[in-house]
């Protein structure tokens, strides 16, 4: 499907996005640890995407899409500082294979929170050595990728600091650590203009970005947590991307609806967080929207409300590129665990059996334009 604008020749990309650690299962990481020195609940097999890849892209090709977002998983890539694990690398080799063969656009994430244990060890994102490490990884999988387009170095920085270095609830588990804050953000910053480098140096067709989480702060008084938020990351890689993601779950109003994790579902706000970053004037690609529901009784109307009130930026001039759903099957989530249900595609943890949502299928048609 073409994008609606002047720009005729621009292929608009609609499909799902997954992480690595969230689907995948059987990694050992950082966040691996933490779940157990925490007494957390454990990701272990997850949604045993790793073994079933090829089952759910063939799904997400029965549901319309022609694009998905993954992960890199970096612990599998390299274990060992310095040691590359070839068939680990063969493997994303082929997740980029399979999604060809079902006429999907690969989006690449190389980094989405956890990281190998010799890096967490280092001092992990506040090392001095950590903007060279990612750089090296990036340009592994540039080489090892040569025909992706599309590259996501870090998803939602934003996120990601405030919950290890702030709250204190997601590795590395630091409360209130400001300075420690400060550094991740800067070495983040520094790690996605040298993996930026070096990706474009060996694909000269690549387009480098990042993804960052956007909430629509609406109420007065609210322009320093709209700062520190949505804005502070981005304005420290400047304009070192080829174009900017977000990721909109929620806003900071209460609408009377509310998703399973107590998000309010707030479509308007998307259309907000969508006119707050086309000030950077870079092509923007939706990629996270999405909304824990078990019951699967809001799904379809979810999607089809943002998507309206993203079509809706669009005529006003907002660049949008694509529009990516969170999440394809339901996964692990975090510290929340195996609970909330985002997928569009149910997943049954003591089987693994697939089951795809009757919101797949609304999104289907909304994909078709019916």
């Amino acid at each position: 499907m073409e994008r609606e604008s002047s720009k005729k020749d621009i292929t608009f990309y609609w499909g799902a996005a997954t992480s690595s650690y969230q689907v995948e299962g059987g990694n050992h990481n950082d966040w691996s640890e933490f779940e157990r020195e925490h007494h957390l609940t454990e990701s272990g097999l997850a949604s045993d995407h790793y073994h079933r890849f090829r089952d759910d892209f063939e799904i997400a090709k029965d549901l319309g899409h022609n694009a998905h977002r993954f992960s890199i998983e970096w612990s599998r890539i390299e274990p060992r500082e310095g040691e590359f694990d070839e068939k680990e690398i063969q493997h994303y080799r082929d997740v980029v294979t399979a999604l060809r063969e079902r006429g999907l656009e690969p989006f690449v994430t190389l980094w989405h929170w956890t990281v190998p244990l010799w890096f967490r060890d280092q001092g992990g994102w506040t090392s001095k050595k950590a903007p060279g490490q990612f750089a090296r990884l990036a340009g592994r999988m540039a080489d090892a990728l040569p025909d992706v387009r599309f590259w996501i170095t870090l998803n939602e920085p934003n996120v990601y600091t405030a919950h290890g270095y702030l709250r204190g609830n997601w590795p590395p588990g630091k409360k209130w650590a400001l300075m420690q804050y400060r550094t991740a953000n800067r070495m983040l910053a520094s790690a996605h203009k040298k993996a930026r480098v070096v990706i474009r140096q060996k694909n000269k067709n690549a387009e480098v970005g990042i993804t960052q989480n956007v909430i629509w702060f609406s109420r007065r008084g609210s322009w320093l947590k709209d700062f520190f938020f949505n804005h502070y990351f981005v304005r420290l890689i400047g304009g070192h991307q080829d174009f900017l993601g977000i990721n909109y779950y929620f806003s900071d109003r209460g609408t009377g609806q509310y998703s399973d994790t107590s998000w309010s579902i707030d479509p308007e706000g998307l259309g907000h967080a969508l006119n707050t970053m086309a000030r950077y004037k870079k092509p923007i690609y939706i990629f996270e929207n999405g909304i824990a529901d078990a019951k699967d009784d809001k799904r379809g109307e979810f999607i089809l409300s943002h998507v309206g009130s993203m079509k809706d930026a669009m005529h006003n001039g907002c660049d949008v590129r694509g529009y990516f759903y969170w999440s394809l099957i339901d996964n692990f989530e975090w510290d929340k665990g195996f609970g909330p249900r985002f997928g569009l595609v149910e997943i049954n943890y003591e089987t693994q059996e697939r089951h795809v949502r009757k919101s797949a299928l609304a999104y289907k048609q909304i994909i078709e334009g019916l």
